[in-house]
């Protein structure tokens, strides 16, 4: 028998973190504390924090930091699943005027992990290890 293993969507996050419409907030919460009660691994991969976090910034007007402050308050919810990139991102101090971001730190984490270097225009990403970036034809490590 396969043991179930939830991964959520970022519809059901969204519901999750504003609470909002009512009746699919109330829907989300219910099944996710049954399954954490019946310990069923419930997951939330960075790809759905990502698109969450521009959600609460673009569609629910939240300056960066506030959607960074939801966010860390989110990972922190007990029985739910991260990435440790994603809990050491959103640990960083001063995370909304960092440079790089919070996604640009995701994407580097994710290939971190794996022993991939990050190879990107943004310069700013050249304060984190593992990457290279590119300069008009040539490229810096």
């Amino acid at each position: 028998m396969t043991r179930e293993i939830l991964n959520l969507d970022t519809s059901v996050v969204m519901r999750l973190l504003v609470q909002e419409p009512a009746d699919l907030y109330r829907a989300a919460a219910v099944f996710v504390e049954e399954k954490l009660r019946s310990d069923v691994p419930v997951h939330v991969c960075d790809l759905v924090l990502a698109e969450a976090y521009f959600a609460l910034q673009g569609f629910y007007g939240m300056p960066k930091a506030a959607a960074l402050e939801v966010l860390a308050g989110f990972v922190a919810t007990k029985g739910l699943i991260f990435s440790p990139q994603a809990r050491g991102v959103l640990a960083t101090k001063h995370l909304a005027k960092a440079k790089p971001g919070f996604v640009d730190r995701l994407i580097h984490g994710a290939g971190h992990l794996t022993g991939q270097t990050l190879v990107t225009f943004e310069k700013a990403a050249s304060k984190l290890p593992s990457t290279v970036v590119l300069v008009a034809g040539k490229e810096e490590s």
